[in-house]
């Protein structure tokens, strides 16, 4: 008899663990997951899924505006946040539903409890009962980040609560300048909501290419939201009429809500891992080896826990790696190198590969192509946004290493994008291509004049005739 009571434990019902727990009990193996709060974690049940559909909610409000220049009237339109609530809430369920049903089909026990470990094989469940496993594997994620040691820090809100408010603010002052916090400004904006962002640093999105980040910045502000630059909240207060932030150059401001999005940490806190013996890095996240492995043989870990790429296609495949390495006999590692990468702000962002910066520090001699123009339908709408495009060429084999987009679809678009880079296209390729004409992505395959940062032509793709 087996020494062990499963052969693999996991510990957290999110999108990494679901799939290894599935994909371990297709390959035979006895599998337990415990999940303490509900299956799907973040990204489904207060993360990417929930958000998403409060970005389409936001949207309609442009869309209705835009609706005049083609000839339509539209009149009497509302907006009811309760409504939206309400259904996000139903379609949670139903995809929480879903995962449980994958998870039950597939053989695997679920176990709705806390659980902790307590040796390299062991892990101990909140009713005080314990299990044995071959393995071990951590995937419990990662929380918004509490470190703002504010006075009134608990009057702020995180991403978490924005899903469960009871109603629509109307005004809300956000700090942070990643994608979470810009992605909430963006879409309580289109549902109405008077927005301030305040960013101790000079410009958003750090990380992403310098021309995204300054034209998101202008984007922004034309849709109204104010975005405060070197500053930080000093203290939060209740008043009768909501929250009153003090700011640390002595401003200032009134909003019924504050957002505290100054980015998220792994979820490590009370897991057991030091009792274990685990090693973690200063943040907290796991160290794992490319196959996700700990330093301790049996405990492995994958996603946001582990704070290598953090994002939900990133987990699902460390978590079907793991599993068809250590139960299915094949082996194999995740690439982390070449990620699409979206951020649904108004406009959207789309962006995979090497930033200009990036492939600059790497000594690489680039050729840099890039367009800015107004699209078809704003010619109509009378919308002001625009579309930029820019592709980073490796001047040695002509590679593709970086494209960056902002504007609509977007997102859509560099999914298609990386499939051509992640098998290695080359400029040439994409110039043979045939566009698609009339469409934004057709400027993809039509770009033929190289730019440096001073020099870009003002282009409207859509509107212009191919000729």
């Amino acid at each position: 008899m087996d020494k062990f009571d499963v052969d693999l434990f996991v510990i957290g019902g999110g999108s990494g663990g679901v799939r290894a727990a599935r994909i371990a009990a297709s390959h035979g193996a006895r599998v337990r997951i415990a999940e303490e709060y509900r299956l799907g974690g973040t990204c489904v049940i207060r993360g990417c899924v929930p958000k998403k559909l409060f970005v389409y909610a936001s949207r309609f409000a442009h869309e209705f505006t835009a609706a005049a220049g083609f000839g339509w009237t539209v009149e009497g339109t509302s907006f009811d946040w309760p409504t939206l609530i309400a259904n996000k809430d139903r379609e949670i369920e139903r995809l929480e539903g879903a995962y449980r049903g994958n998870l039950e089909r597939s053989g695997v026990e679920i176990v709705p409890q806390r659980a902790v470990i307590t040796g390299p094989n062991e892990v101990e469940l909140a009713d005080g009962s314990r299990v044995t496993a071959r393995y071990i594997l951590v995937a419990t994620g990662g929380r918004p980040n509490l470190g703002l040691d504010i006075p009134g820090r608990e009057l702020g809100i995180t991403s978490n609560e924005m899903f469960h408010l009871p109603r629509l603010p109307a005004s809300i002052v956000i700090q942070g300048a990643g994608y979470i916090a810009l992605e909430f400004a963006s879409l309580l904006a289109g549902l109405g909501s008077k927005v301030t962002v305040v960013h101790r640093g000079d410009k958003l999105l750090r990380g992403f290419d310098e021309e995204i980040r300054e034209r998101l910045s202008k984007e922004l502000e034309a849709a109204g939201i104010a975005l405060e630059f070197g500053v930080t909240i000093d203290s939060i207060d209740a008043t009768d009429q909501g929250r009153r932030v003090r700011l640390n150059d002595g401003r200032v401001l009134l909003a019924d809500e504050v957002m505290l999005a100054i980015g998220r940490v792994p979820n490590t806190v009370g897991v057991g891992l030091e009792a274990a013996g685990v090693q973690l890095n200063p943040n907290g996240a796991i160290v794992v080896d490319e196959n996700s492995r700990t330093n301790i043989p049996s405990i492995y870990a994958v996603g946001d826990v582990t704070d290598r790429v953090n994002l939900t296609p990133i987990a699902i495949r460390e978590g079907h790696a793991f599993a068809d390495t250590v139960f299915g006999g094949k082996p194999w590692v995740v690439d982390h190198s070449l990620v699409p990468t979206a951020v649904f702000t108004e406009p959207e962002i789309g962006v995979v590969g090497l930033t200009e910066e990036e492939a600059r520090a790497q000594g690489r001699r680039l050729d840099i192509y890039k367009t800015d123009f107004r699209p078809m339908k704003a010619t109509l709408s009378g919308s002001p946004s625009r579309v930029f495009m820019k592709i980073i060429v490796d001047q040695k084999d002509d590679k593709v290493i970086g494209v960056h987009l902002i504007g609509e679809a977007s997102a859509e678009i560099i999914q298609i994008v990386g499939i051509t880079m992640t098998v290695g296209a080359t400029k040439a390729d994409f110039d043979r291509t045939l566009a698609l004409h009339p469409s934004a992505a057709e400027e993809l395959v039509t770009l033929r004049t190289k730019h440096d940062s001073s020099d870009l032509p003002e282009q409207s793709a859509e509107s212009t005739p191919a000729i």
